[in-house]
């Protein structure tokens, strides 16, 4: 994309439904959960890509050694509800990249970013040096290629949301990525504003 992207303020809360499903929790019982999927999962015979956005999340993928294994990218703002936090494990990525994507926007620049990470196959960590990733879920899921014989998933944090219409609870969001969810992405990406 040639051009970056806002959130307009009039449009904020239809940023906060979770875009795939919602695994509901504690992050002690949210990662079991996944953990307990994804062995399930695997007796398919697929192989499986995770591309992970969020401090919280990577870090509890990162810690769990079946999860772990699954890793292609993740991507931190090392900030977690606006406190700082450090990533551990920063060893098993093969490459590091920072770039900067102010609060409430989608970066321009991480669209080629994520498709040469993504092709070159490396083990990736993404820090974003100024702003925040809480957006990139969109871009990424974009980029994520439709293969055959792998299924390529996507992992963010969400916050508990009260002030919505109704309540959201927290957990992790498994985003299956399939056309079906690429296409509600891009209907979303046509909500905001370019500049």
């Amino acid at each position: 994309m040639d051009y970056n992207l806002r959130i307009p303020h009039d449009k904020r809360h239809l940023f906060t439904e979770p875009l795939d499903i919602l695994i509901a929790g504690s992050r002690e019982e949210t990662i079991v959960q996944v953990e307990n999927i994804f062995r399930d999962y695997l007796q398919s015979g697929v192989n499986l890509n995770f591309y992970i956005v969020g401090d919280i999340v990577a870090q509890d993928f990162l810690s769990n050694q079946f999860l772990k294994k699954f890793i292609k990218i993740c991507i931190v703002d090392e900030k977690t509800q606006r406190s700082l936090t450090k990533l551990e494990s920063e060893e098993f990525f093969e490459q590091t990249i920072e770039f900067q994507n102010p609060e409430g926007t989608i970066n321009k620049d991480c669209w080629k970013i994520f498709r040469d990470v993504i092709n070159s196959e490396k083990r990736t960590l993404i820090k974003i040096t100024d702003g925040e990733e809480d957006l990139l879920i969109l871009p990424l899921v974009l980029e994520t290629p439709i293969l055959k014989g792998v299924k390529n998933f996507a992992f963010y944090g969400q916050p508990p949301i009260t002030d919505s219409n109704y309540v959201i609870p927290e957990g992790i969001v498994i985003v299956d990525v399939d056309k079906n969810i690429q296409e509600k992405v891009k209907k979303v990406l046509e909500i905001m504003d370019q500049f």
